[in-house]
């Protein structure tokens, strides 16, 4: 047997192929700083699929010289630590300088579909940033965001990914100690509103140019031959982001803190803090903890989207001509594209969500009757469109297992004959239309509760509640009879009410 000391020493710069072509840009875009090392590092899960997506070897990635990177302990010679600086609206006031306060970026990564990928490791100690913090992370909120992002990603949802997380083997003090963590963040870009805020508010337009060129570049290479690319960028931003809010309503999201700091231009879920999955549906449903008045409530997003994409098109107002009343005019044209595009992927979404092929007149009126009575009589959001998707449409003996999801089963009951009557204009036989809606109503969502009891049972040591939500998660629209109690909604002793950023 080979004993540790007897192993090759590990090649980092083949295990780790980073490129550094954000921290190749001009010193104000990002302060030049190594992670903190921590007392002893441990992996606690390791994304071996995502890891082959980027090119890397889980075996690699899993011996103790890679395993030191993740956790911040090791910098590979490839890699080009840099916490990026950016600002951003907070709750709808200005905050000049935020940045990354608890994050450093190790590189890129060109993943096996050619795609740049950033690299960034996630409570890895003090940058020039963190102002008064400390640059670490609670276990908590680093177990709660690798969950998350990889059930946003199992459905179809585009998010940044998390790639490994570590137990630190130090503790952290927010309102008590705590396990302390380290996360493994991928994303296309970790290019925010808040970042173009940052240099467009001190009038610096030299800068925004340079990173709206590299945005381009980077997201829509296509655009550089284009006679009007910025205007094109903020066409691309604003498509993605009403794509990605309107997939976010269609599967119960509420994202917590819609801070312009927290808007990817890559179209990206990003930033999971106070972030939830709603159990009962309610439209005006708020967790965030600090969102005291519900700016950022499931309702909101669509709003908020706009509101952000307004903050993004000032700051490239300069770059669209030296004719400001005719850049406004092309800007106002790009912003009232918005709901429209956003009401378009929604309303798609609510028909094939009821199982509808054709668009007929009154279909959005049956989903909004349906989400009515899901409001008033307090039905689980994830468990009544699963269960709808196994009615037949002309036996209503299984139409118990939606009608208990109701306080008063009597208001689905009016509901499911109108749905009914509707389908009856389809032309689709019904096994095609249930595996039709089954393909878009998850069984499986990550409910919060589920986070704290993997949260606890990782404190104790036992992986395995951890491991079985990401089975589920990754394949949401699978039943998993033997793990099907995660598809439940909490008994009233676990019901979580407020989420936390856990900053």
């Amino acid at each position: 047997m080979t004993t540790a000391a007897e192993r090759p020493a590990l090649d980092l710069a083949s295990v780790f192929p980073f490129e550094a072509t954000y921290a190749a840009l001009p010193e104000r875009f990002h302060a030049r700083v190594d992670p903190t090392p921590v007392r002893a590092p441990e992996l606690l899960d390791l994304n071996a699929p995502l890891a082959r997506e980027l090119g890397l070897d889980p075996e690699a990635l899993r011996t103790p010289e890679a395993m030191a990177v993740l956790a911040g302990n090791r910098v590979p010679p490839t890699a080009t630590p840099i916490a990026q600086a950016y600002a951003g609206h907070q709750f709808g006031n200005y905050v000049p300088q935020l940045g990354d306060g608890r994050a450093v970026l190790l590189g890129e990564l060109i993943d096996t579909h050619g795609r740049r990928r950033d690299v960034q490791l996630k409570g890895s100690g003090i940058t020039p940033f963190s102002r008064m913090g400390d640059g670490r992370a609670d276990l908590f909120p680093v177990i709660g965001e690798h969950l998350a992002s990889e059930g946003m990603a199992g459905l179809g949802i585009p998010t940044s990914r998390s790639l490994a997380i570590a137990w630190t083997g130090e503790s952290v003090v927010r309102e008590t100690a705590k396990p302390g963590g380290v996360l493994t963040r991928v994303a296309g870009s970790h290019l925010r509103v808040g970042t173009f805020e940052y240099f467009a508010r001190q009038g610096d337009t030299d800068a925004v140019k340079t990173l709206a060129d590299y945005a381009i570049g980077r997201h829509d290479p296509d655009l550089r031959d284009s006679d009007a690319p910025y205007k094109g960028l903020l066409e691309r931003v604003t498509q993605r982001t009403a794509d990605l809010i309107a997939q976010w309503m269609l599967v119960g999201f509420i994202h917590g803190v819609l801070n312009t700091d927290n808007i990817a231009i890559s179209g990206e879920t990003i930033d999971y803090g106070p972030f939830a999955w709603m159990d009962e549906y309610h439209p005006q449903r708020c967790f965030s903890q600090v969102d005291a008045w519900g700016r950022y409530a499931f309702d909101q997003q669509p709003d908020i989207g706009l509101w952000n994409l307004c903050r993004f098109a000032e700051t490239l107002l300069p770059l669209m001509g030296d004719d400001e009343e005719r850049a406004k005019a092309e800007v106002y044209e790009v912003l009232h594209t918005y709901m429209p595009r956003f009401e378009a992927v929604f309303h798609a979404g609510l028909r094939r969500k009821l199982g509808l092929h054709e668009a007929h007149e009154g279909d959005i009126k049956l989903a909004q009757d349906l989400l009515y009575h899901m409001a008033e009589q307090r039905a689980d959001f994830t468990l009544t469109f699963r269960r709808l998707s196994e009615l037949s449409r002309d036996d209503e003996s299984g139409d118990d297992a939606v009608r208990r999801l109701f306080a008063d089963p009597s208001a689905f009951d009016g509901w499911v004959q109108a749905w009914r009557a509707r389908l009856a204009a389809e032309d689709s036989d019904d096994d095609t239309r249930r595996a039709a809606m089954r393909a878009v109503n998850p069984a499986y969502v990550l409910r919060k509760h589920h986070v704290y009891q993997a949260h606890r049972a990782a404190c104790d040591g036992d992986l395995q509640p951890l491991t079985d939500l990401l089975t589920v998660l990754r394949q949401p629209y699978a039943d998993h009879p033997e793990l099907a109690g995660y598809s439940q909604p909490p008994a009233a002793d676990e019901a979580v009410r407020r989420t936390f950023c856990g900053t």
